[in-house]
């Protein structure tokens, strides 16, 4: 029996945080990991995946401007390598120290809840004093496509750290994860093929976002086809076939699935508190598990927002509520996650990005409010110098009985920076009037923010 005041399952960005407050706070605290501390971000998903679109972005952006010499293609085994050098050839020990610097006690092998304040982690049985905290984040949802328990594919993990470049890949899915490695191994020489089984990929997005990604796939040479579901996988010469709903197939010499990600709470235990293995573990804004005074969760595991930044938000929150035994705290003030609910930002890494937070048009409406969408192409001097044929749009979502911001999307060559200004704009709950005052520097893609407001009539 080991007896810490706080432990944490997932060594992940959103367990690293909240072990850290915690142990910040003067709490002893064990962090749990089966796999790598540093989690599925560094590993898997978040860093190697940027490692892979960021030369092919910025070749893209050379060659938007006249004058800059550039080469006809990517060196991809420079860029693997620089991907490996991201995610430490997977090793994990500069994060371990880290954590140990910290004054965390790392644990290493996979976690479960064993009963009230207890985790089992391969035999060993540890309790804690004050809480546990899961932060196991998501897995890959697998669809129950016939015939692809017996295809070999990959998911993200796979995609973001193969070693070769795959001659073809199939991608199924259109989501953030088909999409951006859609066009990064395009761009790194593989043919692509996307299938999506509605209009346009990115369907919780502005439907003009979907679109400009497309756009932008095609003329990467990603084959995408839209409107139709896979109906089943097979093996065939050596690579994969996919089955299409209008009665066609696709092949290549490897399958993403890219279907969508669930809460890891398989295997952890949580039956016995009644909830489902495989579903979210359900939280308040500090945190705390639905029904139970020491049980936390934060991050993909509880469903709320399945994005890194957001998870290491929560986690920042959950570890100050332990510590400070806070359980109703005022609204926007710590330690609550209240941003997960009507101000997530999120980007989309493909080219070009998509950088949005609030509510869509449809979401904001949806929720009853009295809305005005002002939409706008981002045409400003500072996009002419930034790139020869710049496109890119944008769109304002405004409550107009408050007259502020619920929402905005930006999509264009390099608008993820755009992001930050709106976000503080809908935290602030700033009023589209005093947002007449803060002037754009010129001549910059910013610009446009003065343009949006023009455009709402100011």
């Amino acid at each position: 029996m080991s007896d810490f005041d706080v432990i944490v399952i997932g060594g992940g960005p959103v367990g690293e945080n909240a072990a850290a407050r915690t142990a910040a706070g003067g709490l002893r605290t064990a962090l749990v990991e089966a796999e790598r501390v540093g989690g599925e971000c560094s590993y898997w998903a978040c860093m190697p995946s940027k490692a892979l679109l960021r030369p092919g972005h910025a070749l893209a952006a050379a060659r938007r401007v006249p004058g800059v010499p550039v080469g006809d293609r990517l060196d991809a085994a420079a860029v693997l390598r620089r991907r490996n050098d991201f995610t430490s050839d997977w090793d994990d020990s500069g994060q371990v120290d880290w954590a140990v610097g910290a004054g965390l006690e790392v644990v290493r092998g996979r976690g479960r809840l064993a009963g009230e304040r207890q985790v089992e982690v391969d035999g060993r049985v540890l309790t804690a004093s004050r809480a546990v905290v899961v932060c196991t984040g998501s897995v890959p949802r697998i669809p129950g496509l016939p015939g692809l328990a017996d295809v070999p594919y990959w998911t993200s993990r796979e995609a973001t750290s193969a070693q070769e470049v795959p001659s073809s890949l199939v991608v199924l899915g259109g989501g953030v994860v088909g999409v951006e490695m859609a066009q990064a191994w395009a761009r790194l020489g593989s043919a692509v093929t996307l299938v999506v089984s509605g209009a346009r990929p990115l369907p919780r997005m502005e439907d003009f976002a979907g679109d400009l990604v497309l756009d932008g796939l095609r003329e990467d040479g990603v084959t995408a086809r839209t409107g139709v579901k896979a109906t089943g996988a097979s093996t065939v010469d050596g690579g994969i076939e996919l089955a299409l709903s209008d009665g066609t197939s696709v092949t290549g010499a490897h399958l993403l699935v890219a279907t969508g990600r669930q809460p890891a709470t398989a295997d952890l235990g949580v039956e016995q508190f009644g909830f489902g293995a495989g579903d979210a573990l359900p939280v308040d804004d500090t945190g705390r598990v639905e029904g139970l005074d020491w049980l936390y969760a934060a991050g993909d595991v509880t469903g709320r927002a399945l994005l890194t930044h957001q998870g290491k938000y929560a986690a920042r929150a959950v570890g100050t509520a332990i510590v400070t035994g806070a359980t109703d705290p005022e609204p926007w003030t710590a330690p609550v996650a209240t941003a997960d609910h009507t101000a997530v930002p999120q980007v989309v890494f493909t080219d070009p990005e998509v950088a949005s937070v609030g509510r869509t048009g449809r979401e904001a409406r949806e929720a009853g409010l009295d809305v005005r969408v002002v939409d706008l192409d981002i045409a400003v001097a500072g996009s002419s110098l930034h790139a020869d044929g710049y496109r890119g749009k944008a769109r304002m979502v405004v409550d107009e009985r408050r007259r502020t911001l619920v929402g905005v999307t930006f999509v264009g060559p390099d608008t993820a920076e755009l992001l930050h200004a709106a976000t503080i704009a809908i935290v602030g709950e700033v009023t589209v009037d005093r947002l007449w005052h803060a002037v754009p520097a010129y001549p910059t893609i910013s610009e446009v923010w003065l343009r949006l407001l023009e455009s709402y009539g100011l």
